[in-house]
């Protein structure tokens, strides 16, 4: 490990344009300038299904001080979705060739989902990617889960509090033994009211991420005390190992 914790502020959910949802200035510059104001250390890019827009991600955020996590948003055969992070991008595009393999031959349709740009550190377009993202891979949640792991990567259910797409809604609880590195919930996520209405959160690691689909979305509401903005380090934070901690602002409802 390199030097002492200190706190580094992150949103390990951030999408670009590859992600048909996505808004049109989800390019690579906009996002590192976004992080900068902003203050994050550390963000994770993490688009349906897909990770190629990560390369460039991370070199747009070169010399700029904030560090850029490979990762992609999962949607599993149960449609919950999972962030897949990962500290080198060789692995992620592994597990991404893994993911295209199960995910079923379908084009996508702009019309109704919305285009999925592939574009460069500048954020220029370099082609449109045709198939289907925004759809389930026919990879079981704990599959999932155990994919990653062996790739090197952490798992973290997206938005676990959402009426949709989330661990509570479509499965209802917190599977016993789930081998989750930490659980994420949306800036709505209180505390006092959650855990009453899910006790099944007690004792996981919590995070806030912004699932931005804009840059508006982007949150800074997660507080890692870690050496350097790194996976190994985010590990041991979500772990509350060497005197690595995560802590959430929960007052800032913007």
């Amino acid at each position: 490990m390199s030097g002492r914790p200190r706190p580094v502020l992150a949103d390990l959910h951030v999408h670009t344009v590859l992600s048909p949802c996505a808004e049109v200035e989800m390019i690579p510059p906009l996002i590192v300038r976004r992080a900068a104001r902003l203050g994050l250390g550390l963000i994770a890019v993490t688009d349906h299904n897909a990770a190629l827009n990560a390369a460039a991600l991370i070199a747009a955020a070169e010399e700029t001080g904030l560090r850029v996590l490979p990762g992609l948003e999962l949607q599993t055969r149960e449609e919950v979705h999972l962030l897949c992070l990962f500290g080198a991008l060789e692995s992620c595009l592994a597990w991404q060739k893994e993911v295209f393999g199960r995910l079923p031959a379908l084009a996508n349709r702009e019309e109704h989902f919305g285009p999925q740009y592939v574009v460069d550190a500048t954020g220029d377009w370099l082609r449109t990617e045709e198939r289907l993202l925004a759809v389930s891979a026919e990879i079981a949640l704990d599959e999932a889960i155990d994919r990653v792991h062996a790739l090197g990567g952490l798992a973290i259910p997206a938005h676990v509090d959402r009426p949709a797409f989330s661990l509570l809604a479509n499965l209802g609880l917190i599977p016993a033994g789930l081998a989750a590195d930490a659980l994420e919930v949306t800036g709505r996520f209180r505390p006092e009211t959650g855990l009453k209405q899910w006790p099944g959160l007690q004792g996981w690691p919590l995070v806030v991420g912004g699932d931005a689909h804009r840059l508006s979305e982007m949150q800074s509401r997660t507080l890692l005390k870690i050496a350097e903005p790194t996976l190994e380090e985010l590990r041991l934070a979500l772990r509350g190992e060497e005197g690595r901690k995560v802590s959430v602002d929960w007052g800032n409802t913007d």
